[in-house]
């Protein structure tokens, strides 16, 4: 009877030992994110990206799973936006003249809030492949637009002799022989107006991180802006309502449970 419960005994112990033992093996390939065929419930990622509307962004995106090929995702993005007719130009006329942006009636800046769902399309097969994926997004537009305000040559009633004066920009009063440059961006920031519109997005990313709890991928997709009304962008050119661009981003971030 002795024998047994010894016996008994030291098979649980080593059990106990063996379990523990494969726990913390489990735990530390957790911590070097290797694959322990785990499902990572959450992941949160920033990204930087280049727009065909002239310049670039920055964005913060939360994801969860609705299952194991499907997620939910939350994202905010912030960038800058140009009219593509937008070409800078300096009076010549005048030394030391700074170049300045003709017929630009504001300087634009986006930030887009929304949701989406990231739809998981090729499975990565190890660490070294590549993991594909397609998403899309809905959400608010809440533009800024801040009035361009110009450097304007003014003359003083003396032959040869002109003051500066800072204004806003006129298309009625201001032509490229009178405008010496543009004024500094802060002048007139507080009278930005906020432009709100709608967007929609789809884009497909290429994750490949060789660890699996971290996140490192490709993206690339096209936006749409959408407004109730025209955007003053421009005094000389056709402004619009809805615009569409393309981009390219990159994006870091992690996986967790």
């Amino acid at each position: 009877m002795f024998k047994k419960s010894f016996s008994f005994i030291v098979l649980t112990i080593l059990s106990i030992s063996a379990f523990s033992q494969e726990l913390k093996d489990d735990l530390t390939r957790l911590q070097n994110g290797e694959d322990v065929n785990v499902l990572y419930k959450n992941e949160g990622s920033v990204g930087i990206y280049i727009h065909s509307a002239g310049g670039f962004g920055l964005s913060y995106r939360r994801g969860r799973h609705v299952h194991a090929k499907r997620k939910q995702m939350f994202e905010i993005e912030a960038q800058n936006f140009k009219h593509p007719k937008e070409i800078k130009m300096v009076n010549s006329y005048f030394e030391n003249s700074k170049g300045f942006l003709y017929g630009k009636l504001n300087s634009f800046f986006i930030i887009r809030p929304g949701v989406g769902i990231q739809n998981q399309l090729f499975q990565k097969s190890d660490k070294k492949s590549v993991e594909i994926r397609f998403s899309y997004f809905v959400g608010l537009d809440l533009t800024f637009a801040k009035p361009v305000y110009l450097e304007i040559i003014r003359p003083t009633g003396n032959a040869f002799e002109y003051s500066i004066s800072t204004e806003r920009y006129n298309p009625e009063a201001h032509y490229p022989d009178n405008i010496y440059g543009k004024a500094s961006f802060f002048k007139g920031i507080d009278k930005t107006k906020i432009h709100p519109g709608l967007y929609g997005k789809i884009a497909f990313s290429f994750e490949y991180a060789d660890r699996y709890n971290g996140l490192k991928a490709i993206e690339t997709g096209a936006v749409v802006d959408a407004y109730p009304w025209v955007l003053p962008m421009m005094a000389y050119n056709k402004n619009q309502q809805v615009f569409v661009q393309l981009y390219l981003k990159l994006i870091w971030g992690k996986k967790w449970f």
